[in-house]
């Protein structure tokens, strides 16, 4: 169902991808922020527990106060000086005032963000499947790189991706609510077995309760058909990188490699290319 007319499909594309460069920007502040709201939370939690007055912090922030700001001197970020991609380009990748080094993390989120966003604009076009989808995607990436850099995922990111998929769902968009339903359930399961069985074995554990609800999001988004091809998409990848930081970058076999980044690279395959790699891998295996 489309949401209004628009007859230009790469016209939509390229609006979709300036709208995906802007979230990008807000999605860096998801990525640096969030993660610290919820640890100041669960300290204050842990010290009302414990009876005990929490340290007054030096700064509160939300994900929209304060304003952006550089780290080192605390110059204010500036309307111009925000500007997705063209802004760390002007400034050479430095701040304006102290001229310190700026991460390229902030450009590649943006650029990725941007790049997907139009992908799926040309691919779903003007609908509540291309609505959903950017939002999906744009969940995805903030994942990735919270888990890259905190081995966290947020439930307050992965259970409402998980309602809204059921909830979009009741329409049949990109699945039937029985799939939805049943994908959510065996998500959780699959993974949730992986690690018990695994703590069982080695009396570790493998990963996280976070990759279980992801999972159960992708499963409540598009139907329990596509957990096989995202398990063992998320597997390949997951066992590729960790073997190449192993080899390449001395990581310790010790040191964990968070799942969630393989997990939502894997969701967003199956979003744009799952139905075809199934029937692909499911004929493979008829003829054979």
């Amino acid at each position: 169902m489309s949401l209004f007319a628009f007859r230009d499909p790469i016209a939509f594309a390229v609006l979709c991808s300036i709208l995906g460069l802007a979230v990008g920007s807000f999605l860096n502040v998801v990525i640096y922020r969030l993660p610290k709201i919820l640890e100041r939370g669960w300290l204050e939690e842990c010290a009302a527990l414990r009876n005990e007055a929490m340290p007054p912090a030096s700064e509160r922030i939300s994900l929209a106060f304060p304003r952006s700001h550089c780290p080192q001197c605390g110059h204010g970020i500036s309307a111009m000086e925000n500007i997705p991609l063209l802004s760390y380009l002007l400034l050479k990748g430095r701040c304006r005032s102290c001229k310190a080094r700026i991460s390229p993390r902030y450009p590649v989120v943006e650029a990725l963000a941007g790049l997907v966003s139009g992908y799926v604009g040309w691919k779903f076009g003007a609908s509540w499947a291309c609505a959903g989808a950017l939002v999906f995607v744009w969940s995805m990436i903030a994942l990735t790189f919270i888990d890259i850099d905190t081995q966290l995922l947020p439930d307050s990111i992965t259970l409402p991706l998980l309602w809204a998929g059921l909830l979009l769902n009741l329409g049949g968009t990109y699945t039937d609510i029985r799939s939805a339903v049943v994908g959510a359930a065996g998500g959780y399961l699959a993974l949730w077995s992986v690690y018990w069985a695994f703590k069982l074995i080695t009396g570790k554990e493998g990963m996280g309760y976070g990759d279980f609800k992801l999972l159960a999001a992708i499963g409540a988004w598009f139907g329990w058909q596509m957990l096989p091809l995202t398990i063992l998409i998320s597997s390949m990848v997951g066992a590729a990188v960790g073997i190449a930081l192993i080899v390449f970058a001395r990581h310790g076999r010790n040191m964990p490699i968070p799942f969630g980044p393989y997990l939502a690279c894997a969701a967003v395959i199956a979003l744009l290319w799952g139905k075809a790699l199934n029937q692909q891998y499911l004929g493979s295996l008829l003829s054979g």
